[in-house]
């Protein structure tokens, strides 16, 4: 009886001493593991550090020898530099020497020669001035000698716009574009219905896809060209009709500056003579001279360019006649206009400055100037109102 009381007092003790030992078992597996680890960490940790070195060590050993490669560059530089000079001496020596026995030789042979570059150049002088008389159908045989009277048809709109009939065709039909940006053409059928007080409510309104940018553009056998806005220099050929667009084109060099000082809102003007179609731009090359732009309207493509002596400088507008350019100048805060530059392309009045040619009994300054060669007459467009100049042509000489 006393053996089984002590052996359930064992009991108890027996089992605390039991979990005391799994306990400590478990503790020493988690240090085994945590010691494994650091192990690996040591020796990743090392093999980082020996890369590190062999990489500086790469990195040096490449520094050396593109130091050294350079160092060899420079030499060989030197070297090249050298012979170089060597060779311009030697050619300087022998172009002297070329001198001499040309200053000695026969002048004859010389003057023979000259003789024959000025008979060739003469020559493709003239057919140049053959082809494009050819190209241009030369048959304008007069001149602008005077504008004699201006009639303000209407006042409408704002300082900036333009307004024209259609030389290319036999309608009377009046054609109204406000603003130096917009996207509607409005359409009258004739002349007396444009100047009625409620003028547009009878119009017939053209939408276009894309605005125009400006005053320079043209109606010419049913088709509106005008510079695309926010375009450098594509120029659109719109069917008024069809209300769509038939064909663009890019006009070289235009659209950096304007094409005249005071009417800085066109950077391409459009013009119309008997010959067609024209632009008119300025470029920074020509000084802000003005080039002008023969263009083939059905092709949309350049035909030929001239640059031409007639500055940008204080003009307002521009006008084409006959295949001669007048450039309309005036002064900044809009005094009396004048056309103080004439060039003809087929170089019969050549380039005139000054002519003497002003625009009669009105102050202020235009916005556009279009010239009609059917009726021979000028629609202009100053400030907010629509005017016609009629001219005054004499016989070329």
């Amino acid at each position: 009886m006393v053996a089984l009381q002590v052996y359930f007092l064992l009991i108890p003790s027996l089992m605390s001493i039991m979990g005391a030992a799994q306990y400590v078992m478990q503790d020493a597996a988690l240090l085994s593991y945590i010691d494994q680890r650091f192990l690996s960490l040591e020796k990743r940790v090392e093999k980082c550090s020996r890369d590190l070195l062999e990489y500086m060590d790469e990195f040096r050993e490449f520094s050396k020898a593109v130091l050294s490669r350079l160092a060899r560059l420079s030499t060989d530089k030197a070297e090249l530099k050298g012979e170089v000079e060597n060779l311009l001496m030697r050619v300087e020596h022998a172009q002297r020497d070329i001198d001499y026995f040309g200053s000695v030789m026969d002048s004859n042979a010389c003057v023979e020669v000259h003789e024959d570059l000025l008979k060739q150049q003469l020559l493709e002088e003239a057919e140049e001035k053959k082809r494009l008389k050819l190209m241009l159908n030369a048959s304008c045989d007069h001149m602008l000698a005077g504008i004699r009277s201006l009639k303000v048809v209407k006042k409408t709109g704002g300082k900036h716009g333009s307004w024209m009939k259609d030389p290319g065709k036999k309608h009377a039909k009046i054609y109204l574009l406000s603003g130096s940006v917009n996207n509607v053409v409005l359409e009258f059928a004739n002349i007396m219905a444009f100047m009625e007080n409620n003028q547009t409510l009878k119009a017939r309104r053209v939408p276009l896809p894309v605005p125009w940018e400006g005053t320079g553009h043209v109606i010419y056998q049913g088709f509106l060209f005008y510079h695309r806005h926010g375009s450098l220099n594509e120029i659109v050929k719109f069917h008024l009709q069809r209300r769509g667009v038939a064909d663009q084109m890019l006009l070289p060099g235009a659209g950096r500056i304007p094409a005249y000082e005071l009417s800085p809102q066109t950077k391409i003007d459009l013009a119309l003579d008997e010959q067609g179609l024209w632009a008119l731009h300025a470029e920074p090359e020509t000084g802000g001279n003005i080039v002008l732009t023969k263009i083939n309207p059905v092709a949309m493509a350049v035909e030929h360019s001239w640059d031409t002596p007639c500055s940008s400088r204080d003009a307002e507008a521009a006008f084409m006649a006959c295949n001669t350019l007048h450039v309309v100048y005036n002064s900044p805060s809009g005094g009396s206009s004048r056309i103080q530059c004439v060039y003809d392309v087929l170089g019969a009045l050549n380039a005139r400055t000054n002519p003497g040619l002003h625009f009669p009994k009105r102050q202020g300054g235009h916005s556009s100037v279009h010239y009609n060669p059917k009726e021979k007459q000028l629609f202009a467009w100053g400030d907010g109102s629509q005017i016609i100049y009629k001219l005054h042509t004499e016989q070329k000489v």
